[in-house]
């Protein structure tokens, strides 16, 4: 065989390869929806966990038809501005490994949205999170995306978020800040005195499997953020493996600390919190310190928990503590810990620089969306559907149907 077309065979089989590693993470990262499902609807009361599951469902379906529209286009088109995206819309006439590549990003599209759907559980208006969903995967996340990802003024100035840290989960975790914020907590959450209430999930088996299955879909998602079969997707995923057990070690060691009970719920937010702070340093970093990423990962999430709890701010599922703090902590921590070159100050000021542009991007352009949304057609449910549960209120159905005190089929009585 001449050599010119041996080099072409070769050519032709890593690009086929890329492609298949790509379409198995695509596959990976999607499964995380069901991820978010379990825990999310796990973490809520019985009757609300029918409109939980039907946020993490829609969501997805929809943010995927808006993201090829418009959002894909928006992150990832010629950008001379540096600011987002000119063309790409509705993308056809591509190449395989183009298409390929939208796939994988329409995941962490959807990725990002379901974020705060955890957080505004069981007392949010399911016709209002549905445009919440237009909103954030055609606008808010992929225009901090571009800025990143898509070449953009971050980009340039030498800004590491490799899978995501700030890109997807601290942008989602800031949009579940400013509607947690809009939203009020949900009735009972809070005394007259500001002493917070527990409230309990109605299935921690459920939040378990939900959190394992998460963490299956993290080796797609930073490993698959290689874009290609390569070598580095081997410690990619080992330093998200270490991330993720050494971000719960971080929950027992500070429970022991503050004697506090070592709840289930914060063991696997304490994984959760690992896996997020160690998406945006991954492929730059030694295990030793994605190891000390995911320790402090783990205090990130109680600490945050609590600090929320001070400030009577109701998050159902703790996604602000794991998504939005634990997402700015570890693209602090790429900075300081990239390999070769630790604790480089330039590198930490851009690191910073960006944690920063995102927070102030997505906090306050979500707040005044929900605000509007609240104007348009109210955010929150009224207080009687909210004291019924959402499942009939707005499904007309309910998880558990031998065990309700609401006759279906009967007709609603609002």
């Amino acid at each position: 065989m001449p050599a010119t077309a041996a080099a072409q065979d070769a050519a032709l089989l890593r690009r086929e390869t890329d492609i298949i590693w790509l379409a198995v993470a695509s596959a990976l990262v999607f499964f995380m929806q069901a991820g978010f499902a379990l825990l999310e609807s796990g973490m809520s009361r019985t009757k609300n966990s029918v409109n939980v599951l039907m946020k993490n469902y829609i969501d997805l379906c929809i943010g995927t038809l808006v993201f090829w529209m418009f959002g894909y286009g928006v992150m990832f088109g010629d950008n001379p501005s540096g600011w987002y995206g000119t063309s790409d819309f509705f993308l056809s006439g591509a190449s395989e490994l183009d298409y390929s590549l939208l796939m994988f990003q329409t995941m962490f599209a959807a990725t990002a949205v379901t974020i705060a759907s955890g957080a505004m559980a069981e007392r949010t208006r399911f016709s209002a999170y549905l445009l919440l969903s237009i909103l954030v995967t055609g606008i808010i996340y992929p225009v901090y995306g571009s800025w990143v990802w898509g070449g953009g003024w971050l980009a340039e100035r030498g800004f590491i978020d490799f899978a995501g840290s700030t890109v997807v989960h601290s942008i989602g975790g800031w949009c579940a800040l400013a509607g947690v914020i809009v939203l009020g907590p949900r009735l009972g959450r809070f005394g007259s005195g500001g002493k917070p209430a527990y409230i309990a999930g109605h299935h921690l088996p459920q939040v378990a499997l939900g959190g394992f299955v998460l963490w299956l879909g993290w080796f797609g998602f930073n490993g698959g953020s290689t874009t290609a079969a390569s070598l580095s997707i081997g410690p990619i995923n080992l330093n998200t493996h270490l991330a993720a057990a050494a971000g719960v070690v971080g929950i027992i060691i500070l429970s022991m600390i503050l004697r506090i009970p070592l709840l289930l719920t914060n063991t696997v937010n304490g994984a959760l919190g690992g896996l997020v702070a160690i998406t945006a340093g991954c492929a730059t970093m030694e295990p030793g310190y994605a190891i000390i990423t995911g320790l402090v990962a783990g205090a990130f999430v109680i600490g945050g928990t609590a600090l929320l709890a001070l400030l009577r701010l109701d998050d159902v599922v703790g996604a602000i503590p794991v998504h939005g703090f634990c997402g700015a902590w570890g693209t602090l921590a790429a900075g300081l810990f990239y390999d070769g070159d630790l604790f480089n100050g330039e590198r930490i000021v851009t690191q910073l620089l960006g944690i920063g542009a995102g927070l102030l991007w997505a906090l306050p352009l979500a707040f005044i969306l929900f605000r509007v949304l609240d104007g348009l057609v109210g955010l929150r449910v009224p207080e009687r559907f909210e004291m019924q549960g959402l499942d009939y209120a707005e499904h007309y159905e309910i998880a558990y149907p031998e065990f309700g005190n609401v006759q279906l089929h009967r007709g609603k009585e609002f």
